[in-house]
C-alpha cells in the first residue's frame, strides 16, 4: 500500500478532468521557470520545520508543472509514510471552477489520509480560480480536518488573491508567494486570520531567500498558527437561544429595551468560553421556537436550521446529538446526558377499601391457610392412632370436627374440647390457640395503623402504563431529536407512541410553555408531561415555589438517553476548539456545579410521598370493602342453608322409607 511503505517514496500521477464548467489554465508568466522548480526550497524549509514525522504529503498541481521539474523537486519531500501527487487539469475557457464540483480526486485523496493519519496538502498554481477551488474541494469534500495543513504556492501578488480569505481563514493554511528576481529568490509566507478587521485579514508570518533562508517575522505567530485558540481582534457572534430549564433560563432582571439575554449552566459556559476566546455575542431567537427538525421537503426548522443556513454562527442549545442532524451542523463535546421521563399529576390521597388485606402479606395468609390444613391433618391422623372408641352423642365423632375447632378458634369464636380428647391433642390446640392470639392481636394493630393511611396514586410509570390508558393524552416538546426519533422509527413502543397523535393523544408544547401546560393540564391527571429528567425537576420546584404543593410526580422508567451539546456550522473549526475548553469545563465539575445551584426547592418534590396519615373518622367508602366480604359470606351461607332446606329431607326421606322385600312386590303386582 502506498502509505504503508516506511522509507521510500511512492509518487502518483494522476490527471483529472474537471467537469466541462472548468477553465483551461494558462501557462505561468511570471518570470523564468516554473513555480515549483522556483520555490522549492522555501516549501521545503517550512515542512521540515512544522511536518510532524507521521505524516505524508500530497502534492497538487495545475498541470502547469512539468514532470521533469516534479522528479527534479520532490527529493525535499521525502517522509516515512510516502508522497502521492494529483495533476489536474481542466478542458473548457470561461468557467467559474469554485462552482464545480469535487473531483473523484479528493475522494482518493481522502483515503490516503484515512490510512496516513494526518496529511499536508501542498498546492502549486499561479490561477486564483483553482487556488480558491482547490480549497474548496478540501472543505467540501472533508479533505482536511484541523491537524491537516494546507500551504499553497503561487507567483500571484497578494493583491490578486482577495478572494482566498473566506476559505484559508477557516482552515490550517497558508499561502506562500514567490518573487524571483534574477538569480535570487524570495518568498512570503502569509496566514490568513479570522475575524480580522479587513487591513489586518492576511498577516505576515516568515520570510525565506535564497541567502537567509526562513525567518518568521512575527513572534506571536509562528507557522500554521492555532488560528481558534483566541481571537485577538474580538469579533461579535451571532447566538441562537431559547428558552430550557435549567440549562437555559429567562434573564428576570432584563429590562425593556435591553437585548435580549439568558441565564443559567450553559449561558455562564458561554460566557466563560467567550471570555477564553475573546469574542462576545449576542442572542436571536428561533421564530419557531423549536430546536429543530428535518421536514418534509429537506428542509431544517428551528435554531438547527438556523445554524445550517449560516444565519447564526453557533446554537446554545442544548441539542441532542443525533445522526440525522449531524447532515447540516457539527456538535461540540458534549455538555451532559440526560433522559426523559413521564411527569403526571399525583391524585387525591385516598384510603384503600381492601386495606384490611394488606395488614398480613400474601404469604402469610397462605401460610395460616396452609398451617390450618396441617394441624387438622395432624390431629385427624392422631385420632385415628390414639383413640379407637371416641364416640359423640350422636354417634362418633365427625372427621370435620377439629377442623372447624381450629377454625373457630382463628377467628376466636367460642368453642369447647372434642370427645374423648388426649393429651396430644390438647397440646396441639394450645399451641394453635396462642399462635392465633399473637397473630390477631399483632393483625388488629396494624390494621389500626393502616386505616389512617390515605394512598396518593401515581398511576403512570412508563410509557406502557400512558398507552394502556385511552383517556390519557401525552404532551410532547415540538421539533426535539426525540420527535425526529419517532418519525424515524417503524416498530415497538415509540411507533405505538407516534400511531397515538391519530387518536389525539399526542400533543405537542415548547420549552416556553411547559410550566404552563403543567400547571393546566398535567395536574388534571388526563395529560402526562414526557420532559427530560433535569428539566422535569425545574418544571416541579417552580411550581411549588409558586404554589407551595408537590402536585407532580416522575415515572420511575427512563428512555431514550442522549447527549446534549451545542452546535456549530458544519465544517467549522470553532466548534473543534470549544469542544476542548468544554472538556475542561466538565472534568472540573463547573457545569454540575452551576446546575445544582441554580434555583430554590430544585430537590423539594423530586420524591413526592405516596403514602400520608391523617387524622379523621372512617366513611363508607373508606371500608366497603369489608362489607363486601361480610355480604359475600352471608350470601354463601344463605346458599348453604338453602341447599340443606332440600337436600337434607330427602335424604331422611331416603333412610326412613322402608325396603320391599321380593314377597312384597308379588303380592303388590
Amino acid at each position: 500500500m502506498l502509505m504503508m511503505a516506511s522509507v521510500a517514496i511512492v509518487l502518483l500521477i494522476l490527471s483529472v478532468a474537471v467537469l466541462p464548467s472548468a477553465a483551461q489554465l494558462p501557462r505561468s508568466s511570471y518570470g523564468e521557470g516554473e513555480t515549483l522548480g522556483l520555490a522549492g526550497r522555501a516549501v521545503e524549509a517550512v515542512l521540515a520545520r512544522e511536518r510532524p514525522p507521521h505524516c505524508s504529503v500530497i502534492l497538487l498541481t495545475d498541470g502547469t508543472t512539468s514532470a521533469t521539474t516534479v522528479f527534479t523537486e520532490i527529493e525535499w519531500m521525502r517522509t516515512p509514510l510516502g508522497l502521492a501527487m494529483f495533476e489536474v487539469t481542466t478542458k473548457v475557457l470561461g468557467a467559474n471552477m469554485t462552482q464545480a464540483q469535487p473531483p473523484w480526486m479528493v475522494d482518493e485523496v481522502r483515503r490516503l489520509r484515512q490510512v496516513s493519519g494526518c496529511v499536508t496538502l501542498v498546492v502549486v498554481s499561479d490561477d486564483p480560480a483553482f487556488l480558491a477551488a482547490s480549497a474548496e474541494w478540501s472543505l467540501k469534500g472533508r479533505l482536511l480536518t484541523w491537524p491537516n495543513k494546507l500551504l499553497a504556492v503561487t507567483r500571484r501578488p497578494l493583491q490578486d488573491l482577495p478572494h482566498l480569505y473566506t476559505s484559508f481563514s477557516m482552515m490550517n493554511a497558508m499561502l506562500i508567494t514567490l518573487d524571483a528576481t534574477g538569480t535570487s529568490t524570495r518568498c512570503s509566507i502569509y496566514v490568513h486570520l479570522p475575524y480580522s478587521p479587513r487591513e489586518l485579514q492576511v498577516e505576515r508570518v516568515a520570510l525565506w531567500s535564497t541567502q537567509r533562508g526562513l525567518k518568521l517575522t512575527t513572534p506571536h505567530l509562528p507557522l500554521f498558527p492555532n488560528k481558534f485558540s483566541r481571537f485577538p481582534y474580538g469579533p461579535i457572534f451571532t447566538v441562537a437561544s431559547e428558552e430550557f430549564p435549567p440549562h437555559v433560563v429567562k434573564n428576570l432582571s432584563q429590562k425593556a429595551g435591553e437585548p435580549l439575554s439568558f441565564g443559567g449552566p450553559l449561558a455562564q459556559l458561554l460566557q466563560l468560553l467567550a471570555h477564553n476566546f475573546n469574542f462576545s455575542y449576542t442572542f436571536v431567537r428561533p421564530p419557531d421556537g423549536k430546536w429543530g427538525t428535518k421536514e418534509a421537503d429537506g428542509s431544517w426548522s428551528g435554531m438547527v436550521g438556523m445554524v445550517g443556513r449560516k444565519e447564526v454562527d453557533l446554537g446554545l442549545g442544548p441539542f441532542g446529538v443525533s445522526a440525522t442532524r449531524a447532515e447540516v451542523v457539527d456538535f461540540t463535546r458534549s455538555v451532559l446526558i440526560d433522559t426523559l421521563r413521564i411527569m403526571g399529576g399525583v391524585g387525591r390521597p385516598e384510603v384503600d377499601p381492601w386495606g384490611f388485606l394488606l395488614p398480613l402479606g400474601p404469604l402469610v395468609w397462605t401460610a395460616i391457610l396452609a398451617a390450618l390444613l396441617v394441624v387438622t391433618g395432624v390431629v385427624w391422623l392422631l385420632s385415628l392412632c390414639l383413640i379407637r372408641e371416641t364416640r359423640t352423642r350422636s354417634g362418633e365423632r365427625e372427621p370435620t370436627d377439629g377442623f372447624f375447632l381450629y377454625v373457630r378458634v382463628l377467628l376466636q369464636q367460642d368453642t369447647r374440647g372434642l370427645p374423648g380428647e388426649r393429651w396430644l391433642e390438647r397440646l396441639v390446640l394450645g399451641s394453635w390457640m396462642v399462635m392465633t392470639l399473637v397473630l390477631t392481636k399483632s393483625y388488629a394493630g396494624n390494621l389500626m395503623s393502616m386505616l389512617a393511611v390515605r394512598y396518593i396514586p401515581q398511576p403512570y410509570q412508563s410509557l406502557r402504563d400512558v398507552l394502556d390508558d385511552p383517556s390519557v393524552t401525552m404532551i410532547w416538546e415540538a421539533g426535539t431529536v426525540y420527535i425526529q426519533y419517532l418519525r424515524a422509527v417503524e416498530s415497538g413502543i415509540f411507533r405505538e407512541v407516534m400511531d397515538s397523535e391519530e387518536d389525539g393523544r399526542l400533543i405537542y408544547t415548547t420549552t416556553t410553555g411547559y410550566l404552563e401546560a403543567a400547571q393546566t393540564l398535567v395536574v388534571g391527571g388526563r395529560h402526562v408531561l414526557v420532559v427530560e429528567d433535569l428539566t422535569g425537576r425545574v418544571i416541579m420546584a417552580d411550581h411549588f415555589s409558586l404554589t407551595g404543593k408537590c402536585d407532580f410526580y416522575a415515572s420511575r422508567e427512563l428512555f431514550l438517553p442522549v447527549f446534549l451539546s451545542m452546535i456549530g456550522q458544519k465544517d467549522h473549526p470553532i466548534v473543534s476548539a470549544l469542544s476542548k475548553s468544554i472538556k475542561y469545563v466538565n472534568e472540573a465539575g463547573f457545569y454540575g456545579y452551576w446546575r445544582k445551584h441554580l434555583s430554590i426547592n430544585s430537590t423539594r418534590c423530586v420524591r413526592p410521598p405516596t403514602k400520608i396519615t391523617v387524622n379523621t373518622s372512617l366513611s363508607f367508602t373508606n371500608v366497603w370493602g369489608m362489607f363486601v366480604v361480610l355480604a359475600g359470606g352471608h350470601a354463601v351461607a344463605l346458599l348453604l342453608l338453602c341447599l340443606e332446606l332440600l337436600i337434607v329431607p330427602y335424604l331422611q326421606t331416603q333412610e326412613t322409607s322402608p325396603s320391599l322385600s321380593p314377597q312384597a312386590i308379588k303380592l303388590h303386582i
